[in-house]
């Protein structure tokens, strides 16, 4: 069995897994798009090695930086670090916030590798590289396949030069695409949870999570990592990175770049939270019903029959 703690941004994942893990004697497999790459530290909440408490994490810090990517790169590494839990005799838990990732992983979803263009990929991301890039990579989406352009936010440029490209190559919208894997049957036996919170609670947390990257550095962060790999698209593409590099360019001031961080993230964490809301088998576990008490969160697995 599988257990899959999924979720918003800033709900409380980590914490949750690690008492889960200690419980039901499993490892962590991390399901998040950053922290996979070495180095994204602050800037992604990565878990420091002393709040593991011992216990074995999987899919951190795996790739450089320059390093390009994808869902099925993470599928297939994400599966074999699975595996290799499950043949220990513990238990695999899947912990992120990455939906796409996390279905690519626990479903039979198919990936057309021959949807591929590199030319036209690469005329999208010199697109995106110009002044209000991202706004014309939108539009273009929107013309073609409006419901991922409501969904795909137009910063995220990764997804929308994909489904771009996608469009392009095949003549089959991404969106109708992703609703036919939605019908796929499981590649792992699993229970799939998301924590949620109310609103309000959410997103104070998340402010407060920013505030403290910044504290802890996470400008100092940026600027190594721009600074060593001046063409990362992983930079670019990732909330709390994309922002200081605009200040680190000149272009904003701090003060803007950190609450457009915040912006951003508290938007992130709405579009995931509808993301999941679309998966049939997901069970929602609010955590202010447990007044944020992780002991009683704990009990209310402990009846759950895995």
């Amino acid at each position: 069995m599988l257990i899959v703690i999924a979720g918003p941004t800033g709900v409380g994942k980590t914490h949750l897994s690690i008492e889960l893990a200690k419980k039901f004697n499993g490892e962590i497999i991390s399901a998040d798009s950053v922290q996979v790459y070495k180095g994204l530290n602050i800037g992604s909440a990565k878990i420091k090695k002393e709040e593991m408490q011992g216990i074995k994490h999987h899919m951190i810090d795996v790739i450089e930086p320059n390093t390009d990517f994808d869902v099925v790169g993470f599928r297939d590494m994400a599966r074999s670090s699975i595996d290799e839990v499950l043949k220990s005799g513990k238990t695999p838990i899947l912990v992120g916030g990455t939906g796409f990732y996390i279905q690519a992983v626990v479903r039979n979803v198919e990936f057309s590798l021959l949807a591929v263009d590199n030319k036209y990929r690469k005329e999208l991301y010199e697109i995106s590289l110009k002044e209000n890039g991202n706004f014309i990579l939108h539009q273009m989406l929107e013309k073609i396949d409006p419901i991922s352009a409501e969904i795909i936010d137009k910063n995220n440029i990764k997804r929308l030069i994909r489904a771009l490209e996608f469009y392009k190559t095949t003549g089959i919208k991404i969106s109708e695409h992703n609703n036919e894997q939605k019908e796929k049957g499981d590649f792992y036996n699993h229970r799939l949870f998301v924590l949620t919170d109310n609103r309000e609670s959410l997103y104070n947390r998340i402010n407060k999570r920013v505030d403290k990257m910044i504290d802890e550095g996470l400008v100092d962060e940026v600027n190594d990592l721009y600074k060593g790999y001046p063409d990362a698209r992983i930079l670019r593409n990732s909330i709390g990175y994309k922002e200081i590099i605009e200040y680190l360019d000149g272009n904003i001031g701090l003060s803007s770049a950190i609450d457009t961080i915040k912006k951003n993230s508290r938007h992130f964490a709405k579009r995931q939270l509808t993301w999941f809301k679309s998966q049939k088998n997901a069970e929602f576990v609010n955590i202010s019903e447990f007044n944020y008490d992780c002991l009683k969160i704990l009990e209310y697995f402990e009846v759950k029959e895995f």
